[in-house]
């Protein structure tokens, strides 16, 4: 290993096809230059286009793996996708900022498949903020963020007040009015990050892919503006690379 790469985790579960979580992860961070590990929350049984079969991962098998990292290596960095329920995600965020109290949270809120199978209900908004209090940024779509929140208002406004606790890239591709342009909101600032290229594909896993790089982004130590800036360049190159839904990964 590379003593010039920093260490990054994802915190996902497996999609054979390799579109999605951890092989997607892997795949973004290769291509970033920094060493990823990868903890398994859970297996699939997908493809691209459909998705067919979910087996989670023993809560107390996943905490015993970030134990064993943490303790032998200094991970900057951690990508967090999907999850069964909040107080599985809660115990993983508590216990990554026990064991590495410095190391930056990036949570992909991906609630329920393309196909529409749920992972993850949102039942108690308190537990939620108590989550958000401890992660450093959270990627929702237009779709996601109305699961965060318990009031029915603009999803802009439910990005504004989340990011009272955690910052909030309110991603633009199913925004029904400005498409593909995202909002970054860090509880102080509005950034608009505008896409660089118009003509894409759909891609089965491009959020997974987004937030991977945003993490691997944090790792080089750039800001968060910046990792989110420089990731979406990142997934647009993706989105680009051919007409299928699943995506190759170019430096």
């Amino acid at each position: 290993m590379s003593a010039n790469r920093p260490f990054v985790l994802t915190i996902a579960g497996f999609d054979p096809s390799g579109g999605a979580g951890i092989l997607a992860d892997a795949k973004t961070f290769e291509q970033h230059h920094v060493y990823g590990f990868a903890v398994n929350t859970g297996n699939t049984i997908q493809t691209e286009n459909e998705f067919f079969e979910m087996q989670w991962t023993d809560l107390e098998f996943v905490l015993k793996s970030l134990e064993k990292l943490f303790s032998n290596y200094t991970i900057k960095a951690v990508k967090i996708g999907i999850i069964p329920s909040l107080d599985y995600l809660r115990e993983i965020v508590l216990v990554v900022k026990k064991l590495s109290p410095n190391t930056k949270i990036v949570w992909d809120t991906v609630l329920k498949s393309s196909s529409e199978f749920n992972f993850t209900t949102i039942e108690n908004q308190a537990i939620l903020i108590e989550i958000l209090k401890e992660i450093d940024l959270i990627t929702p779509n237009y779709n996601e963020i109305f699961q965060l929140y318990s009031q029915e208002i603009k999803a802009e406004t439910i990005a504004e007040n989340l990011s009272e606790n955690c910052a909030v890239l309110l991603k633009g591709g199913h925004n029904p009015y400005e498409i593909g342009i995202d909002y970054l909101y860090t509880g102080n600032e509005i950034f608009k990050l505008a896409p660089n290229k118009t003509l894409v594909y759909e891609k089965h896993g491009s959020g997974c892919v987004l937030s991977s790089a945003i993490t691997a982004n944090l790792a080089l130590e750039q800001d968060l503006k910046t990792a989110c800036s420089n990731a979406k360049k990142y997934i647009e190159t993706y989105l680009q690379s051919n007409q299928t839904k699943l995506g190759y990964h170019y430096a």
